[in-house]
C-alpha cells in the first residue's frame, strides 16, 4: 500500500542541485511527487510510494548530495488526494 511523505529539509540545501539529485533518487524508488526549494532556504518534497521506498528516500535526504550540509529533516506521514505519474522538480513556492 502507498503512503504520502511529505519532507522538509533545513540546512545548506538550495545551489546544491538538491533537487535533481532527489528527483534521480526518487525516480530509483518508483516514487511519484515533487521537490521544490522554499522561499525561507528549505527543500520541500512530497513523495508518493512504497513505505519502503519512502524510508530510503529519508534516509537520503538526511545526508543529501555531496555540496549539501542537512542540519534538519522533518517528516510527517500524510493523506493525500493528489495523483502524480512521476516525480518532478517544482518551481519556487511564493510565499
Amino acid at each position: 500500500m502507498n503512503q504520502c511523505l511529505h519532507i522538509i529539509v533545513k540546512g545548506q540545501v538550495q545551489g546544491v542541485s538538491f533537487r535533481m539529485h532527489t528527483k534521480n533518487q526518487a525516480s530509483k524508488l518508483n516514487i511519484r511527487g515533487f521537490v521544490r526549494n522554499l522561499v525561507e532556504g528549505h527543500v520541500e518534497i512530497l513523495a508518493h510510494g512504497e513505505p519502503e521506498a519512502l524510508q530510503q528516500l529519508l534516509a537520503w535526504s538526511r545526508i543529501g548530495p555531496p555540496r549539501a550540509i542537512v542540519r534538519e529533516v522533518i517528516t510527517t506521514v500524510q493523506e493525500s488526494s493528489e495523483v502524480f505519474d512521476s516525480f518532478e522538480i517544482l518551481s519556487q513556492l511564493e510565499q
